[in-house]
């Protein structure tokens, strides 16, 4: 059936307007553009500083032990971080902690680009902007819902991750091209600046336009500080989706998200590439992440099974590096990599941001970010030390084996809550 000059079918305008529902509130719009200029900075920046480290040092477990001291504030943490993103304003809060992120890279630039950085000056840089992260990131989780509404959170999130993942294809890719150009030492540089254009577009949010909450009100006493993260822990453990998301993110993102210590290795040693090929396939896996998150955004709905799905294909993939000798095919697994990863972590955000009460948003989130951010010290520690022992494509291997296990274990204890679940929403 044919359709009027210029009228586009009724189906493909639903999925555009659910695909840009969160677009049309003018707050987002500003954080949105914000953070792709600035995310395309911080991946910049990942690539670079893993590529520094093995230059100075030669050894993937000093790599990984500067990925955990970065994430090691976040296990420790990050549960108050949670406190405060319940208590202070957020976007105030936000402003302050990205331009605290912004010092940091110029610190880093500075060391760089006089020649005098160091392995350790790495490693106190990385554990001062995971403290900034303890607050940082379930503030910001916790802000999407302000800027948008419940109705519109779904879409929100799932753009969210498409923008991240646009800056990870983007930018790994400019890095590795300014690396071999100009050196390492710009890469922090443009991170640094990058940051202007988020704390830009938080200042010029309209307050009037926020959907915002009374705030927790901070207590000083620890014996309520202790409460009131009992409060949000209870709140994870009682409900059976959010618990599902959490438990499923921590461990797989512990066991087989461990890129940033593994493909920097496994470029080098198994196919034998540059700087420009690691960018290559950390833009390939931005690029399976980016179709995952645009297909979850047109959808606009979110399922456990979908989580489940997305972890057990990462693991999978990962599994399957073991054999991959050839750049093609290892592009194509980093797809998929990126695919699942985005397919699990957006459909587990989203159900939490559904499931939670406002008053409890902050902490709630905090127990996720803490899982997933927290969990990378001990993750980056078990993916160097396979490295180091076995290689980076046995080290891949174990990893994707233990989280496709995990995925399995936990759809076999999911599975009669999902029927129950299913019966109820045909009833």
């Amino acid at each position: 059936m044919s359709t009027a000059a210029g009228t586009a079918p009724p189906r493909a305008t639903a999925g555009a307007r659910r695909a840009g529902a969160a677009l049309r509130h003018r707050n987002f719009r500003l954080f949105f553009f914000g953070q792709l200029v600035s995310l395309i900075g911080t991946w910049m920046q990942s690539l670079a500083q893993g590529w520094l480290v093995l230059q100075l040092t030669q050894d993937p477990f000093v790599l990984g032990v500067i990925s955990a001291v970065q994430y090691l504030p976040m296990m420790v943490f990050g549960l108050f971080g949670g406190l405060i993103a319940d208590a202070l304003p957020k976007r105030a809060t936000l402003v302050g902690t990205q331009t605290a992120s912004m010092l940091l890279a110029l610190a880093l630039f500075w060391l760089s680009w006089t020649h005098r950085v160091q392995a350790w000056h790495i490693g106190v840089l990385a554990l001062l902007l995971g403290i900034v992260n303890t607050v940082d990131m379930p503030t910001r989780q916790a802000f999407v819902v302000e800027m948008v509404g419940r109705d519109d959170v779904v879409n929100a999130v799932a753009l969210n991750s498409a923008v991240f993942n646009v800056a990870r294809i983007l930018g790994p890719a400019v890095a590795g091209v300014i690396i071999g150009l100009v050196g390492i030492a710009s890469c922090f540089f443009l991170n640094g600046v990058s940051y202007i254009a988020v704390i830009a577009g938080l200042l010029a949010m309209r307050s009037s336009e926020l959907h915002a909450k009374g705030a927790y009100q901070f207590t000083r006493s620890a014996s309520a500080v202790l409460r009131d993260l009992g409060e949000g822990l209870r709140y994870v453990r009682s409900t059976p989706v959010v618990l599902l998301a959490v438990g499923v993110v921590g461990l797989v993102s512990t066991l087989g998200m461990n890129l940033n210590v593994l493909v920097p290795v496994y470029t080098a040693d198994v196919l034998h590439t540059n700087a420009t090929g690691f960018g290559f396939l950390m833009a390939a896996t931005g690029i399976g992440s980016l179709v995952a998150a645009l297909t979850i955004a047109v959808i606009g709905r979110s399922s456990p099974r979908v989580m489940l799905a997305g972890g057990a294909a990462l693991g999978l993939l990962q599994l399957a590096l073991v054999a991959v000798h050839a750049m093609p095919v290892a592009l194509a697994c980093m797809f998929g990599i990126g695919f699942g990863s985005i397919a699990m972590t957006a459909t587990a955000n989203t159900s939490i941001q559904l499931a939670v009460p406002d008053s409890l948003r902050g902490r709630v989130l905090s127990v996720y970010t803490t899982v997933f951010a927290g969990s990378t010290p001990v993750g980056a520690l078990f993916a160097g030390t396979l490295a180091a022992q076995w290689g980076a494509a046995l080290a891949f291997g174990a990893g994707g084996a233990a989280s496709a296990a995990v995925v399995a274990v936990a759809f076999a204890l999911a599975r009669p809550w999902m029927a129950r679940q299913a019966v109820a929403r045909a009833a």
